[in-house]
């Protein structure tokens, strides 16, 4: 199953609940930012299932995020890929990128 098939059942999830039609995206984002705290949790606690689950959850509040908006999460990601796919650099051991010229 592709990625895309994937949203699309998330999509359809979604407006069986009534999200897509009763939400906007401002709460959603919300759910996103709950969401990545409990990756963030679950990091920590270095609870790979937890992790599992917020990853999932994350890009469940970002679809629906999306359709609220009448976006889609694969468009959008193919978009951010576009703006990045030529720009050269590394990642520092601390963390930082360094954008090469």
């Amino acid at each position: 199953m592709s990625f895309a098939e994937i949203e699309m059942d998330v999509v359809r999830w979604g407006e069986a609940r009534g999200i897509v039609q009763n939400s906007t995206p401002y709460p959603q984002a919300l759910k996103t930012l709950e969401e990545v705290q409990e990756l963030l949790d679950a990091i920590l606690a270095k609870d790979r299932e937890a992790m599992i689950d917020a990853y999932g959850d994350i890009l469940v509040t970002l679809v629906m995020g999306c359709a609220t908006a009448d976006l889609n999460l694969v468009s959008c990601f193919k978009h951010a890929y576009e703006q990045i796919k030529d720009r050269k650099g590394y990642l520092t051991p601390e963390g930082i990128f360094v954008k090469e010229s």
